[in-house]
């Protein structure tokens, strides 16, 4: 804060004061943080979505394509945030084949914790290594990468019906994100899943 001395001021009289604030000074430690943090700050990294590809180790193609559909879970979002599910493979002719659920921890989370619950404790107990420093975040990627897709961990397939909203579907991929699922894919319903949906009794038009 600048002062004006005021040496022509008569006697007797107050000094004159100068408020103005000279900013100068600021400016310049303003410049030197915002360079510190740039610098100094991690940038985010790009988040990568991991594909599991068909294994091409030979064998009786017969039983692995038994073991693949025992490890399915196919999944459809429709209205009323409801989900009907069926696990292993299709059944097109018998009645309420379908069973139902909800988005809740006690539902949809339940289901495929309960399918997928060897890989949910490899991962609990690897993030347990990870908070005590036994090994990187590379290791820790690295491991996690193969434990979501060892043999024996399900194949989630999301339908969204066209009565389901895109909140529905936002919450079906957290819940592959919470449940530790890494192979799931999102699909169309396609002419057979039309017949399960109206053989137990699940309305998938859109109501004008």
């Amino acid at each position: 804060m600048q002062v004006d001395s005021g040496g022509s001021g008569k006697k007797g009289e107050r000094k004159k004061m100068d408020t103005r604030v000279d900013f100068t000074p600021m400016v310049d430690m303003i410049m030197l943080l915002l360079t510190f943090f740039m610098l100094a700050t991690t940038l985010s990294k790009p988040q990568t979505m991991e594909i599991a590809l068909p294994s091409k180790e030979k064998g009786d193609e017969k039983n692995q394509t038994l073991a693949k559909a025992s490890e399915a879970v196919t999944l459809y979002l429709g209205a009323d945030n409801k989900v009907y599910y069926f696990m292993g493979e299709p059944d097109l002719t018998t009645p309420n084949f379908l069973k139902s659920t909800t988005y809740a921890a006690d539902g949809l989370r339940a289901l495929i914790l309960n399918k997928n619950r060897k890989a949910v404790t490899q991962v609990n107990e690897l993030k347990d290594k990870k908070l005590r420093l036994q090994i990187t975040q590379e290791q820790y990627d690295k491991e996690l990468s193969k434990i979501k897709v060892q043999d024996g961990t399900p194949t989630v397939i999301i339908k969204p019906l066209d009565n389901s909203n895109y909140d529905n579907l936002v919450s079906a991929l957290d819940e592959m994100l919470i449940t530790s699922v890494g192979k799931y894919a999102i699909t169309e319903v396609d002419e057979n899943d039309k017949k399960m949906l109206t053989n137990s009794g699940v309305d998938f038009a859109v109501k004008k």
